[in-house]
C-alpha cells in the first residue's frame, strides 16, 4: 500500500487513535434510531469512562504520542478535541451500497439430479432484496444489482445463497418453517470494512455446524459514505498505518531488531507486540471492525523488512500458515517480496552451518516461501522450485569463489599450519593454477568438504520438500557439472601438451573417480548419469599403458637376466618353476589391478583398455618366450637329462597357466572379442612354443634311445625258430620271455629318463615329453629294426639277419604292446587313445604287416599307392619318349596283352665327350609276372639326342588282375661297353589311365628319378631284404634307379 504516513500522523491519525481508546466500550447509537430522553443518560456516562480510561491506561495514550512524534500541545489538544466529538456522537453518518451479484463457482448439489437451482437473497438491515432463479447450475450467473441505504456504521450485508424447490414437500415446509429451499451458504460482511468500489470473491461459509456448503459468491460492492470529514482515509488504511508506524518505532527502539512477545495457545499467532501496543491495535481493530486476518497480513508486512532478524522467519511461517487456513479462494492480490529478497540471498554466507539459531531461521524462512507460494498459487511445487533454484544459484556461486581462491581455501581448510602464509601472486607460474594437476587435487578436496557439509547440515535444514529438494544431492550435481566442464577443457589442453606424466594423470583420475563414486554417483537420476569422465582420461590412460609396456619389457629383460645368474633356480621349494615368471606376472597384475581400480563405467573406452593391455600382455610373454626358444638348446644335453631344461619348459607352462588367469581376471567369456582374440593367439603361440621346445628336449636325448633300440635290434636278430604267437600258452610264453629280454636295453634307457623327467616337470610338460619320446621310440624301431636302410649287398646271410621271421615279427608285436603300456603308464601317462592313433604307431604296424605279404602283393600295393611317381620329370625333366600302347583282353581266357611300340626319343639332355648311343629300356611292371616276359630294350642309336626307333613289343598277362595293378616303366640309358649302362632319364606309365580308351599315343616325359611315399619306401625296404627273391631284387632295382649326376655337363 503506498500510504503518506507522516501527513496521516500529523493530521488526522493521533485524532482517531484517542477517539477509539476514549469511547472504548461506548455504545455507538445514530440519533435517528434513539430515543431523546436517553440522550443526556448516555453522554454523562460516556464522560465518566472516558475519565476512567485516561487515569487508569496513561502509557497507551503516552506512547500513541511517541509513535507518531505528537508535540505535548498538540496532544492535549486532540485530546480535548476527541472527548467532544465523542459526546456529539455520529448522526451524521450515512452510507449508499451498490452490490452486483455477479455469480457463484462450486456450489453444492442438493437436487437428485445431482445439481441445484440456485438464487441470492441480499439483506441489509431490514431491507432485503432476491435475484431470480438459475436453473440446474452448480455455477450460475446473475450480473443483478441492488441498491441500499444505510445509516448506522455497525449494519452487516447477510448474502445468502438457496437452492429453490417447487414440490409439495417444500411448500409444506414453507408452511412450518417459513424456509422451504435448501440452503447453499452465506457470507456476512461489515458495512464499515468498505469503502470505493470493490469486486471481490468470498467464500461461502455454514450457517450452523450442520449445514454442508462448498464454493464462493463473487460481489462487486460500491460504498458512497456521506458525514465524514474528506480527509480522514478508510479505517483500513488507518489500521495499517497505526500498526506499521507502531512497529517500526519498536523496532527502533530495539536497535533495528524485533523483540518477538512470548506467546503460547492456538490464537497466539495473533500477538504481535508486548502487551501496550498489543491493546492499542487490538482496541482499534474492535472499534472500527479490522477484520483479524486483516491485522495478521500487515504484521506479515512488517515482518517481511525485518526478515533477516532472528526468530522472524518462524513467525513470518506462522502468520502464512494461518492466512493460508483462512483464505480457500485467491482474494486481493498481496504483493510480499521476502520470496525474491530471500532467492537474492546466498544462505551459505547468512546462514552458517555452524550457528544452529541461523539454521533454525533458514529453515523457517524456507516454510515461510512455501506458504506465500501455496498462498499465491495453490500449490507446493512452485515454493520447491524456488528454493531449488536459490540452492542451485547458491552452490554456483559457492564453486566459483572456491575455484578462483582455490589455494588459499585448501591452505586454510586443509593446512592450517601454513594458512598464516601470504598467497601466491600468479599460482599459475608457481604450479599451484588450472594448468596444474595439483589445482585439481585441492579442488576436489574442497568440493567434497562443501558436500559433505550440504549433506550433513542443510539437507536435514530444508526437508520440507523431499521429492523435489535434496540439498546434498543438489550440492553434489552442481558441482560437478560446473567441475566437469571446467576439467575437461582444462584435459584437452592438457592431451596437446602433456606438460605432466602419465602417473600424475592416473592419479587425477583416481581422485575423480573416487569423488564420482561416493558423492556424485548417487546424486544423479539414473537418466542423467553423467559418466563421461572417463573420455577426458581415456589418451591419459593410453600413454600410461604404453610406457608401462616398455616399462615391463625392461623388467622382463631384468628378470631373465637374474634367473640366469642364479642358474634358473625354482622359485620356491615344491614349485617347479623359476623366479622370472612370478616377477613378470607381479608385474603384469599390478598394471592390470591400476586399470582394473579405475572402474570404467564406459564399456568402449574400457574395451579399448583391455586392448592395449592384452598387446603389453602378447608382447611381453612372446618375448619371454623368444628368450627361452633361443637359450633352450644350449641348457639341453645328450649325456643326461638337464634340470635348467625341464624348468625352462616349466616357466613356458606356467606362462600359459597365469595367462588363462589373467583372460578370467579380465572378464572371461565377456571380454571384448578383439582383446579375447589377441589373447587367445597367445596361448596358441606359448602352446606351439612348448610344442617346439619339448621336440629340442626329446632330441637330445635320441641318441641313447637309438643305441638302446640298436641293441633291441641285435636281441631280436637273436630269436630263432618259426611260427608266431599262436593260442598255445607255452608259445605265448616263449614270445613274451623273448619280448621282455629284447626290451631290457630300451626300459633302462626310459626308466632312467622319465624318472627324472616326472620328478622335474609339470604334468602337462611332462607328457608332451612323453610324447616326444612315444614318436622318436617307435619311429626309431620302424626305422632300425623294422625297415633298416636298403643294402644292395648279394651276401645272403647279411640279407637273412635283416629279414624278420615271422616269429620275430610276433615277438616285435608283443614289445610294442609293452612299450605302450609303459608309456600308458596305468592311466598316469599318455592316454590309450592318443597311442593307438599316433602315426608313427599306424606306419609301424603297417610295416610289420607288409612283411606277411608275398612279393606280388607287395608289387600290387606299390602300383596302386604309387600315382605320382613321375613328378620329378615334370618339375625337371630330362627329355621325352614317344609310345604307343594298345590294350587287348582276350575274351575266352580273360588274359592281357599289352603292346608297346617305342616311337622315338627327344630333346635328351646328355653332356658327353665320348660316344653316347642311347637306348630304351621298357619295363612291365606288376604282380604275377614271374614266369613272363618282364623285359625290353630298344636298339642303341650312336650320337644321336633325338632317335628314332620305330620298335614294337608284347607284354602277356595274366588274368588275376586288373590293369590297375600294372604299370610301364621306361628308362632311356646310354650304353656302354665293358661297364654298367648310364640312366639318362625314366618315366611310368599307369595302365589305368589308358583302359577307357584301350589305345594311347603320347610323350612320356623322363625324370632324374622316382618319386615315392612313405608306404613305397615301406615297401622297397622291405622287398630289399628279400635278397633270394629275383622279382623283389629286380623290383626294388628298377625303382630305386637315378640318373647320376656325371652326365651332366
Amino acid at each position: 500500500m503506498s500510504i503518506d504516513h507522516s501527513l496521516i500522523a500529523m493530521t488526522f491519525v493521533p485524532t482517531i487513535f484517542w477517539f477509539s481508546f476514549l469511547s472504548s466500550g461506548a455504545a455507538e447509537k445514530s440519533s435517528k434510531h434513539g430515543a431523546e430522553d436517553k440522550t443526556q443518560n448516555i453522554i454523562m456516562a460516556m464522560k465518566d469512562r472516558m475519565k476512567i480510561r485516561e487515569r487508569n491506561k496513561p502509557e497507551i495514550f503516552d506512547l500513541i504520542k511517541y509513535v507518531f512524534g505528537v508535540p505535548a500541545q498538540a496532544h492535549a489538544g486532540h485530546m480535548k478535541a476527541v472527548k467532544q466529538s465523542v459526546l456529539d456522537g455520529t448522526s451524521k453518518w450515512s452510507a449508499k451500497l451498490g452490490i452486483t451479484v455477479v455469480s457463484a463457482q462450486g456450489l453444492i448439489a442438493k437436487d437428485k439430479t445431482g445439481t441445484s437451482d440456485p438464487y441470492v437473497t441480499v439483506q441489509v438491515g431490514k431491507v432485503k432484496k432476491r435475484t431470480r432463479t438459475v436453473q440446474q447450475n452448480l455455477n450460475p450467473e446473475w450480473n443483478e444489482i441492488f441498491y441500499f441505504e444505510c445509516h448506522n456504521s455497525s449494519d452487516r450485508i447477510k448474502v445468502r445463497v438457496w437452492d429453490e424447490d417447487d414440490d409439495l414437500k417444500s411448500k409444506l415446509m414453507q408452511k412450518l418453517t417459513r424456509e422451504s429451499d435448501d440452503f447453499l451458504g452465506q457470507t456476512i460482511i461489515e458495512v464499515r470494512t468498505l469503502s470505493g468500489e470493490m469486486d471481490v470473491w468470498y467464500n461461502l461459509e455454514k450457517r450452523t455446524d450442520k449445514s454442508a456448503v462448498s464454493g464462493a459468491i463473487r460481489l462487486h460492492i460500491s460504498v458512497e459514505i456521506k458525514g465524514e470529514e474528506k480527509s480522514v482515509a478508510p479505517y483500513h488504511v488507518q489500521y495499517t498505518c497505526l500498526h506499521e508506524n507502531t512497529f517500526h518505532y519498536l523496532s527502533e527502539q530495539e536497535g533495528g531488531q524485533v523483540k518477538l512477545p512470548n506467546t503460547k495457545g492456538d490464537d497466539g499467532w495473533k500477538i504481535y507486540f508486548e502487551e501496550t501496543p498489543q491493546e492499542i491495535v487490538d482496541e482499534f481493530a474492535m472499534r472500527y471492525g479490522i477484520e483479524s486476518i486483516y491485522q495478521a497480513m500487515t504484521h506479515f508486512s512488517c515482518m517481511s523488512s525485518k526478515y533477516m532478524c532472528s526468530g522472524v522467519p518462524a513467525v513470518m511461517s506462522m502468520l502464512l500458515a494461518n492466512i493460508n487456513a483462512f483464505y480457500a479462494h485467491t482474494t486481493a492480490s498481496v504483493v510480499v517480496s521476502a520470496s525474491d529478497r530471500f532467492g537474492a540471498s546466498n544462505f551459505g554466507n547468512n546462514f552458517p552451518a555452524n550457528s544452529p539459531e541461523k539454521l533454525a531461521d533458514l529453515k523457517s524462512m524456507v516454510d515461510l516461501l512455501t506458504s506465500i507460494t501455496f498462498f499465491r498459487m495453490k500449490r507446493a511445487t512452485r515454493a520447491a522450485t524456488v528454493v531449488k533454484d536459490c540452492v542451485k544459484a547458491c552452490l554456483k556461486s559457492t564453486y566459483e569463489y572456491i575455484y578462483e581462491n582455490c589455494f588459499e581455501l585448501y591452505q586454510r581448510e586443509f593446512q592450517p599450519e601454513s594458512a598464516d602464509q601470504p598467497p601466491q601472486e600468479n599460482p599459475d607460474v608457481d604450479g599451484q593454477g588450472p594448468k596444474s594437476l595439483d589445482f585439481w587435487t585441492k579442488l576436489i578436496s574442497l568440493i567434497v568438504s562443501v558436500i559433505e557439509e550440504d549433506k550433513s547440515t542443510y539437507t536435514a535444514v530444508l526437508n520440507q520438500f523431499p521429492n523435489e529438494l535434496n540439498v546434498g544431492e543438489d550440492s553434489a550435481s552442481t558441482m560437478w557439472t560446473m567441475f566437469s566442464q571446467d576439467i575437461k577443457y582444462a584435459l584437452e589442453e592438457h592431451d596437446q601438451l602433456r606438460p605432466c606424466t602419465s602417473a600424475e594423470y592416473m592419479n587425477l583420475h583416481f581422485k575423480i573417480k573416487w569423488m564420482y563414486n561416493k558423492y556424485i554417483k548417487e546424486a544423479l537420476p539414473a537418466a542423467e548419469d553423467d559418466s563421461d569422465y572417463p573420455v577426458w582420461f581415456e589418451p591419459f590412460v593410453m600413454q600410461w599403458l604404453k610406457e608401462n609396456e616398455e616399462l615391463s619389457m625392461e623388467f622382463l629383460h631384468g628378470a631373465l637376466e637374474r634367473d640366469a645368474q642364479d642358474g634358473f633356480r625354482k622359485s620356491a621349494e615344491h614349485a617347479r618353476f623359476s623366479c622370472s615368471v612370478v616377477d613378470v606376472f607381479t608385474q603384469l597384475n599390478q598394471s592390470f589391478d591400476i586399470v582394473k581400480k579405475l572402474e570404467c563405467p564406459n564399456a568402449e573406452i574400457l574395451n579399448r583398455y583391455m586392448r592395449r593391455y592384452a598387446l603389453t600382455v602378447n608382447r611381453v610373454l612372446l618375448a619371454y618366450a623368444d628368450t627361452v626358444s633361443e637359450k633352450f638348446p644350449k641348457y639341453t644335453s645328450e649325456a643326461q637329462i638337464s634340470l635348467q631344461a625341464c624348468i625352462l619348459m616349466n616357466n613356458i607352462q606356467q606362462l600359459r597357466i597365469q595367462l588363462e588367469k589373467l583372460f578370467e581376471s579380465m572378464g572371461g567369456e565377456k571380454l571384448d572379442n578383439e582383446a579375447a582374440e589377441i589373447l587367445n593367439r597367445l596361448q596358441s603361440s606359448l602352446n606351439e612354443v612348448l610344442d617346439q621346445l619339448s621336440k629340442v628336449f626329446a632330441r637330445s636325448f635320441e641318441r641313447r634311445l637309438t643305441e638302446s633300440i640298436g641293441q633291441l635290434s641285435g636281441l631280436l636278430g637273436e630269436v630263432k625258430g618259426v611260427g608266431n604267437m599262436g593260442s598255445q600258452p607255452s608259445q605265448r610264453s616263449s614270445v613274451q620271455q623273448d619280448a621282455d629280454v629284447m626290451l631290457r636295453p630300451l626300459i633302462d634307457v626310459l626308466d632312467g629318463n622319465l624318472t627324472v623327467l616326472a620328478q622335474n616337470c609339470e604334468k602337462t610338460v611332462l607328457k608332451r615329453l612323453l610324447k616326444e619320446t612315444w614318436r622318436i621310440t617307435i619311429s626309431k624301431i620302424e626305422k632300425i629294426v623294422v625297415l633298416p636302410p636298403m643294402n644292395d649287398s648279394s651276401d645272403g646271410q647279411s640279407a637273412d639277419n635283416k629279414n624278420l621271421s615271422p616269429k620275430q615279427c610276433a615277438v616285435l608285436e608283443m614289445a610294442l604292446d609293452s612299450v605302450k603300456q609303459y608309456f600308458h603308464g596305468s592311466g598316469q601317462g599318455l592316454k590309450k587313445a592318443f597311442l593307438e592313433k599316433c602315426p608313427e604307431l599306424q606306419s609301424l604296424r603297417y610295416a610289420l604287416s607288409l612283411y606277411t605279404q608275398t612279393t606280388d602283393m607287395l608289387i600290387k600295393t606299390f602300383v596302386q599307392t604309387q600315382t605320382i611317381q613321375d613328378d620329378p620329370s615334370v618339375s625337371d625333366p630330362v627329355g621325352e619318349i614317344s609310345v604307343q600302347v594298345d590294350l587287348f583282353t582276350h575274351p575266352g581266357t580273360g588274359e592281357h596283352k599289352v603292346t608297346v611300340k617305342v616311337v622315338a626319343a627327344s630333346a635328351l639332355k646328355w653332356h658327353t665327350t665320348s660316344m653316347f648311343r642311347p637306348f630304351v629300356e621298357v619295363n612291365m611292371i606288376g604282380p604275377h609276372l614271374s614266369d613272363k616276359k618282364r623285359r625290353y630294350t630298344t636298339k642303341s642309336k650312336a650320337n644321336n639326342w633325338s632317335p628314332k626307333y620305330n620298335e614294337t613289343f608284347h607284354f602277356i598277362l595274366g588274368n588275376e588282375d586288373a590293369h590297375n595293378s600294372y604299370e610301364l616303366q621306361f628308362c632311356v640309358k646310354d650304353y656302354c661297353f665293358a661297364r654298367d649302362d648310364r640312366l639318362i632319364g625314366i618315366g611310368v606309365m599307369q595302365l589305368c589311365d589308358i583302359v577307357e580308351c584301350g589305345s594311347c599315343a603320347s610323350w612320356c616325359a623322363l625324370g632324374h628319378r622316382l618319386h615315392v611315399d612313405d608306404t613305397g619306401g615301406t615297401i622297397l625296404r622291405i622287398l630289399s631284404q628279400r635278397t633270394n627273391d629275383e622279382v623283389a631284387r629286380e623290383f626294388v632295382r628298377l625303382k630305386s634307379e637315378s640318373r647320376s649326376e656325371g652326365g651332366d655337363g
